[in-house]
């Protein structure tokens, strides 16, 4: 595993607890390793140059770490809880695998890689059928090396989205490809993206056309925004072909992330926004929940000026929050945490219970709950969290805890926080979704063993398809009668509220991560 700690592994507040997935891969290429080296002569300049000035660092770091992340051994972010991002380790990477180091990574280069990786894994399908249809080869697209397509993947990318100068591109991809292939690597890649610059000049880009059955638009449209096909038959069977694509193009735009004030530590909101203040970082105070700062850009600054190492925030999705408003923690409650970890939504509880009562913060993941201790503890609300590593089917057939509230965020599918976790779409099948709605209904039964009588079991996911919501709800309760639901129009605002009295954040009306809640009253 990458030492470069993802965004989503570092900000503990953050992580969104999404059930198994497998690592992206290239389908049609499924024997590919990272390295480059190729039998028979290699470039000259491969053999001897270990340092090179001329190529640029961060498409040759991008192209790296693009196909550590096909292979499971990448996140698609670069920064580290340093904030200085991880220049000398993806160096590394790139001598290791191309050969050759480039100068080093500065913060422009940085904000780039990380632009380029999260953006090239997010039009994927996008990109790979335009470079498919320039090839003019199926063959040779299907058996075109990892690097070469990572190459030609940053490419497109950069003259399509990003509209960089495209005499730039060209030449600076064909550079990359010369060095770290072979000189023939880099004219395939000049003929190419040549030919790319002269379609989008005269607006004669070989896409598929929005029309015939159901299918056929599905497949044009999974092309046109980059999706799966089955989660595009599925949004639009379920939201209209209007929301579906509206809320592709949110997963595809550059997420915007909150952050929470430790209240645990004595920080206030404005606080916050003061230090945001200093360091010029853009941003807007949440409309929903007192503790909460959005910002678009800035992250790194935050991060380099050490607010999230000193405890002094967390970065959380507001989606999140609100879940956290759902169980509605007091001082002096007892409180169970299903599946904690990583712990963004204890440590919020832990919060607000301002050191008095006990929240049991319960997961499989021993190592992980040991970072969640450690945080508690940076974030001076350790006094009230007691961890316990167990599976929760396990725990609560053997344990009498009964407590006021307990909170079951189980894992699920992730489709609701598609624009901060970049992969997790081509990460996900169909098939994903019969084995999490399994494991959700074991862990919902085993959850409402821990709820004393009178006492509050919520379940949530960052999910946005029912399946795993209300279905799942439904299906609790007819096997539960001595359970009832408790409307969430007390705990968060109207705008959230469901008809069946749920809470759902919508990313396109919210403009935040998809999420659901169910607050349920044991009656007996």
């Amino acid at each position: 595993m990458a030492q470069v700690l993802s965004l989503h592994v570092f900000f503990s507040a953050e992580r969104h607890k999404v059930g198994p997935s497998k690592p992206l891969k290239r389908i049609h290429n499924p024997k590919t390793s990272l390295s480059t080296h190729r039998k028979g002569p290699q470039s000259p300049m491969r053999k001897t140059q270990k340092l090179n000035l001329q190529v640029s660092p961060h498409r040759a770091v991008s192209a790296v770490r693009l196909m550590r992340i096909e292979m499971g051994g990448a996140f698609a972010d670069l920064l580290n809880e340093k904030g200085k991002g991880s220049g000398d380790n993806e160096m590394g990477y790139v001598e290791r695998t191309l050969g050759f180091r480039t100068k080093n990574l500065d913060d422009r280069d940085l904000r780039l890689v990380t632009d380029i990786v999260g953006g090239t894994i997010r039009w994927r399908r996008y990109l790979d059928y335009l470079i498919g249809s320039l090839c003019h080869d199926d063959k040779a697209f299907r058996s075109m090396e990892p690097l070469l397509l990572q190459i030609l993947r940053i490419g497109f990318y950069e003259i399509l989205k990003l509209d960089m100068p495209s005499y730039a591109v060209v030449d600076e991809n064909v550079r990359l490809a010369k060095v770290s292939l072979r000189p023939g690597a880099g004219n395939m890649v000049n003929g190419i993206l040549r030919r790319l610059v002269l379609l989008k000049e005269s607006n004669s880009l070989p896409l598929p056309k929005l029309e015939g059955d159901d299918r056929a638009q599905a497949r044009a449209l999974a092309i046109l925004y980059s999706h799966p096909v089955w989660m595009v038959r599925r949004w639009t069977k379920h939201l209209g072909q209007e929301k579906a694509i509206k809320l592709m193009m949110w997963n595809n735009d550059d997420p915007s992330f909150s952050l929470r004030a430790n209240s645990g530590k004595g920080v206030t909101r404005a606080d916050l926004v003061m230090q945001f203040n200093m360091l010029k970082v853009p941003h807007e105070v949440s409309l929903h929940l007192d503790h909460f700062v959005r910002v678009k850009t800035g992250l790194q600054s935050i991060i380099q000026a050490g607010l999230l190492k000193q405890g002094l925030c967390a970065v959380q999705d507001e989606s999140a929050g609100l879940i956290v408003s759902v169980v509605n923690p007091q001082p002096g409650d007892s409180i169970v945490d299903c599946c904690a970890a990583p712990g963004g939504k204890t440590l919020y509880m832990a919060s607000q219970m301002q050191g008095q009562g006990m929240l049991y913060a319960i997961d499989i993941n021993k190592g992980r709950l040991r970072i969640l201790k450690e945080t508690a503890k940076l974030h001076q609300v350790d006094g009230v969290i007691t961890t316990i590593p167990s599976d929760l089917r396990t725990f609560a057939e053997s344990c009498q805890l009964k407590s006021d509230k307990v909170l079951l965020d189980a894992p699920c599918s992730g489709l609701g926080v598609l624009s901060k976790r970049a992969d997790l779409r081509w990460n996900r099948r169909l098939e994903d979704l019969e084995e999490l709605k399994k494991l959700q209904e074991e862990l919902l039964d085993a959850a409402s063993i821990l709820v004393k009588p009178g006492g509050v079991l919520v379940y949530s996911t960052c999910s946005i398809d029912p399946e795993e919501n209300e279905e799942r709800v439904d299906a609790f309760l007819l096997r539960h009668p001595e359970f009832r639901i408790d409307p969430v129009d007390r705990y968060v605002p109207p705008g959230f509220v469901t008809k069946h009295g749920f809470y759902s954040s919508d990313p396109v009306k919210h403009s935040m991560d998809g999420a659901f809640a169910a607050r349920l009253i044991r009656t007996l």
